[in-house]
């Protein structure tokens, strides 16, 4: 029997697209047919490891040919797989992988110091990616060469029959508790999603060329960028990471066709200074999410001839839940769009709790179709809170519709700040903080930023006696916290305005900030 789930799609695209290229990298080219014999031999490198359907396979590495073996791989096992964001500290990339219970790790060998440290104390076996110029050797006991693992292992033989209801995907996002949740999702949620990409942004088959400059540990990158172009026959071109000047680079040298980000790595480009002498007219879809393209950044791409799609979405829906049109980016400019195609949304009165269809009428928004996902590893409580009693995941986001039906958010009823595309949840920062010494009460909210949206900024009260500056305030937080979490300014006051029951009323303080 052919699985059902996503980790055989290679293989079965592979007869479809006999002779085209899947991915590049550093100008190397893998073929749909060397792709699939890769991803078998890592699937029979994982289950000689003991990994069979059930067991979860973390990846930590930059954009490589590794994650989308690795993804492919586990999946078509039936095991489940756990991207990590290279950007975490080793205490909380060792939380994730505890919490998941992750048996096997495939690191990068750039990252080798912080795989190295978060398994310290866990049970688990390592595979070492080893990247150009930074080749671990020796190998510690509990890790093997990668490349050595995929040479020497047996033949795969029969693989477990996959169902889209299985578990694919297990994605970790920050929380209002300060914990981060693993969001479950599966092979349907991930198809679905793809289904919805390919109708919405109109992703082409062997002639799509779609440069990959947003981390594949993103679920924005790899299900609606990644997987729909796979999906579909094209050509995935990776790039390790973003830097301005290469990602034009890569655009005029493959002639990309598609490629998706966020409103800073397209305003970067715009500034960089090989903007205005690169070709990019190849360029036939653009999508961005995180947060609306700022009015500058339309204009500038407009320039040249380009139009955006926007979106809207979170981890829990495999991401997406809207999609503008880049016919109305202009015209419904802050919009987030429209309903994709197989998804649904509503919008409840926080006050009354009903639905509302009045064009503006204001309240949470609530989601539903297969792209949905199915829960939160291991905390049931969470995952019941998460949807409605009827079955719709409650975003935590407060929007309104037009007549048209197309939605602008307007609020972030969890307090979320979204720094360069990054979430960034303020209960996780305020519990780091509030460790310091003397810290009384802490609130950490949003401010604007030109280059990344927003940074998180921390207002603080101490005790009597006590004292705090920002460089003591940084150097604790970077010790437990990703970069991008890190408070950058530092604001000390009296106190915090706070509700009758004691709740920091957040929106006090960004109106006074």
């Amino acid at each position: 029997m052919v699985p059902d789930g996503i980790g055989d799609w290679i293989h079965r695209r592979t007869v479809k697209s006999r002779g085209h290229t899947a991915v590049v990298f550093r100008d190397e080219e893998l073929s749909y047919e060397e792709l699939a014999a890769r991803i078998d031999r890592l699937a029979a490198a994982l289950r000689e490891r003991a990994v069979s359907r059930g067991d979860r396979v973390a990846y930590l590495g930059n954009n490589h040919p590794s994650f989308i073996e690795a993804l492919f791989a586990t999946t078509l096992l039936g095991a489940v797989f756990v991207p990590l964001n290279t950007r975490l500290s080793v205490p909380e990339l060792e939380f994730q992988l505890s919490d998941a219970g992750v048996e096997l790790l495939i690191n990068s060998s750039a990252l080798e110091a912080s795989a190295a440290g978060a398994s310290a104390s866990l049970p688990l076996r390592r595979l070492v990616v080893q990247d150009d110029g930074s080749h671990v050797e020796p190998l510690p006991a509990e890790a093997e060469d990668y490349e050595h693992a995929l040479a020497s292992a047996p033949a795969l033989g029969e693989v477990p029959q996959v169902t889209l209801e299985d578990r694919a995907v297990i994605i970790y996002t920050s929380g209002t508790t300060g914990r981060p949740k693993g969001a479950v999702l599966t092979h349907g949620n991930l198809t679905w999603n793809s289904f919805n990409a390919l109708i919405d942004y109109d992703v082409q088959g062997h002639g799509e060329r779609a440069l990959m400059i947003s981390p594949l540990f993103h679920v924005a990158a790899f299900s609606m960028g990644l997987l729909p172009t796979l999906l579909k026959g094209g050509t995935v071109l990776l790039q390790e990471r973003f830097v301005p000047a290469e990602a034009l680079a890569a655009i005029q040298r493959y002639r990309a066709t598609y490629i998706s980000g966020v409103p800073t790595t397209y305003q970067l480009m715009m500034e960089d200074p090989a903007w205005a002498t690169t070709d990019i007219s190849s360029l036939e879809r653009m999508t961005c999410g995180g947060s609306p393209v700022p009015l500058k950044v339309l204009e500038a791409y407009g320039e040249r001839g380009l139009k955006f799609s926007g979106g809207y979405g979170m981890t829990e829906s495999s991401p997406g839940i809207t999609a503008l049109p880049a016919r109305y980016g202009m015209e419904k400019l802050g919009s987030s769009g429209l309903a994709h195609f197989f998804t649904k949304y509503r919008i409840r009165d926080t006050d009354t709790g009903e639905i509302v269809t009045e064009p503006g009428a204001r309240g949470e928004i609530e989601a539903s179709g297969p792209n949905i996902f199915l829960e939160y590893w291991g905390r049931p409580d969470a995952t019941a809170e998460a949807f409605t009693a009827d079955g719709w995941l409650r975003t935590g986001d407060v929007g309104y519709s037009d007549a048209d039906g197309f939605i602008t958010i307007a609020d972030r009823v969890k307090d979320m700040i979204i720094s360069g595309g990054e979430n960034v949840y303020s209960a996780e920062v305020e519990i780091v903080i509030s460790q310091l010494p003397g810290v009384t009460g802490v609130a950490v909210i949003g401010v604007p930023h030109d280059r990344w949206g927003e940074v998180p900024h921390a207002i603080v009260t101490l005790a009597p006696g006590a004292s705090l500056d920002v460089e003591t305030l940084i150097e604790h937080c970077s010790a437990r916290l990703a970069r991008y979490k890190v408070p950058k300014t530092l604001e000390i006051v009296d106190e915090l305005p706070r509700t009758a029951s004691g709740k920091v009323q957040k929106a006090l303080l960004r109106h006074e900030d």
